[in-house]
C-alpha cells in the first residue's frame, strides 16, 4: 500500500461512525471483561462508543480543522 493510500485509509477510519452492531459487540466484550456482572449496561455501551469513535478533538483542534477547509 502506498503512503497516499494509507493516508486516505486512516482519514476514513478517523471519520468512521461506528454502527449500533459494532457498539453492541464492543459493549458485550466489555461486559465479559467485567466477569459478566449485571448492572453496568449503560456504562458498557457508553465506554464502547467512546472507544470506537476515537478521541474527541482537543481544544482548538476543531477550529483549526474548520479554518483549513475554507
Amino acid at each position: 500500500m502506498t503512503s497516499q493510500a494509507a493516508g486516505k485509509k486512516s482519514k476514513a477510519s478517523a471519520n468512521h461512525k461506528p454502527s449500533c452492531e459494532e457498539i453492541r459487540l464492543r459493549a458485550y466484550e466489555i461486559y465479559l471483561e467485567r466477569s459478566g456482572l449485571p448492572g453496568n449496561e449503560l456504562d458498557d455501551w457508553l465506554q464502547a462508543e467512546r472507544e470506537l469513535q476515537g478521541p474527541a478533538p482537543q481544544e482548538g483542534e476543531l477550529a483549526d480543522q474548520i479554518y483549513r477547509r475554507t
